[in-house]
């Protein structure tokens, strides 16, 4: 265990946005598990911060959900919106707890994209960034905008991880040596329950990943049963079952979104009588259905990663956003590689359902295709131990700054 001075004992994590919030949260607890010397607060820019909450973590400041949910670069109407619910003002209460924590801080570990590192910044405080929201993969090359901007040349700038190895090797190739791939921490947050799914043996097994933002999450909900049928035909007369991973605050709504969408719903499980289909729905057993199930229907973000860094398939439709648009679809595509199909580009019609139900026979029947997504998902994604990799990082620094 790398000794650290009492004196650099306290650090701020600053992150932006629920997936950011998950995985800074995540290295937090693998800092204070085993480096229990190090006291830590949070500073949440967009959203509740409920991973920090949950963790029992101090937040430093006020916190508040805005209508783009953290997306406000996807449209104008996103931005203007944000602005009208008091972005501005918000921003700067922000500003004002950065620096007051910068008093009683010794340290900052700033998780997501420029935002955050800005931050970081202004706090005058040494800092490591993990660009959780940046990747090479996204294109061919890998400058970011803000590459060059001043907190990267800052010598408080002690690290800069990322989120996957291409991207370090790409940074490191234009003159950053501080770069480093260590892990992804939202692989450490897989744990199966236990949790009986009443799975039946030898079938095809097909996860539900709807998001977690009401009100889109039930309107992609109903879209995927919609869309079960088509699979259902497709697979007949062999059978397949489904296992939907929702948020807790969906579930008292399924009666409503199994009748608007013509099933029944009962105990736990939406289901279509004349087809003799059922989907079993579960709050409380996400890593069980990643884990158990063969593919996901995905229109979602972090859920979608991790079923990638599975080792699994992922077949991607489209609602009507606002988050789960086509051009996150795309760029998720483009983040996750060969794991990961888009069909369509505009809210799936009968036509395009029924292309998703062709393309989920064929890839379940694709052993070839299954095994490259299983290397596909370690270097795109990961192995789990990427929270206490990131922790020793942080140890590491602090030791070093104790030595200066």
């Amino acid at each position: 265990m790398t000794e650290i001075s009492p004196k650099y004992k306290r650090v701020l994590f600053i992150s932006n946005g629920h997936g950011e919030d998950l995985n800074a949260c995540e290295v937090l607890k693998a800092l204070r598990q085993k480096y229990p010397d190090v006291d830590a607060i949070a500073l949440p820019i967009v959203g509740e911060g409920n991973a920090y909450r949950r963790a029992g973590v101090k937040i430093a400041t006020r916190t508040k959900a805005l209508p783009s949910g953290g997306f406000a670069y996807m449209s104008l109407q996103k931005q203007i919106a944000d602005f009208q619910s008091g972005l501005i003002n918000l921003t700067w209460q922000q500003i004002q707890a950065a620096r007051e924590c910068a008093k009683t801080c010794d340290f900052v570990f700033a998780t997501g994209d420029v935002v955050p590192a800005l931050f970081a910044y202004l706090t005058g405080l040494p800092y490591a960034m993990f660009l959780v929201s940046s990747s090479g993969f996204y294109e061919s090359r890998y400058i970011p905008r803000w590459m060059q901007a001043l907190m990267m040349r800052s010598r408080r700038c002690r690290q800069i991880l990322t989120r996957d190895a291409y991207s370090a090797e790409l940074i490191k190739n234009i003159g950053y040596q501080n770069t480093s791939f260590v892990g992804y921490p939202i692989m450490d947050v897989l744990e199966p329950t236990g949790k009986d799914l009443a799975l039946i043996a030898n079938v095809p097994a097909i996860a539900l990943l709807t998001g977690s933002r009401l009100p889109e999450a039930a309107e992609n909900l109903v879209l995927q049963l919609r869309l079960c049928i088509a699979i259902a035909q497709e697979f007949a007369p062999n059978p397949v079952q489904f296992r939907a991973a929702l948020v807790p605050s969906l579930m008292p709504k399924l009666p409503e979104l199994a009748a608007q969408a013509g099933w029944q719903y009962t105990d736990g499980k939406m289901y279509h009588e004349d087809l003799k289909i059922s989907v079993f729905c579960f709050s409380d057993a996400f890593a069980d259905i990643l884990q158990q199930c063969d593919l996901a229907i995905g229109m979602a973000g972090t859920a979608v990663e991790q079923m990638v860094g599975l080792g699994k398939p992922v077949i991607q439709i489209m609602g009507h956003g606002p988050q789960f648009s086509y051009r996150f679809a795309n760029a998720q595509e483009r983040l996750l590689g060969l794991s990961v199909q888009t069909i369509g580009k505009e809210p799936a019609t009968p036509e395009i359902l029924q292309e998703a139900a062709q393309c989920i026979q064929r890839t379940l029947s694709d052993r070839n295709y299954l095994e490259r997504c299983k290397q596909n998902g370690m270097e795109r994604v990961g192995a789990k131990g990427g929270s206490e990799r990131l922790a020793d990082a942080i140890a590491k620094i602090l030791g070093d700054l104790s030595d200066n």
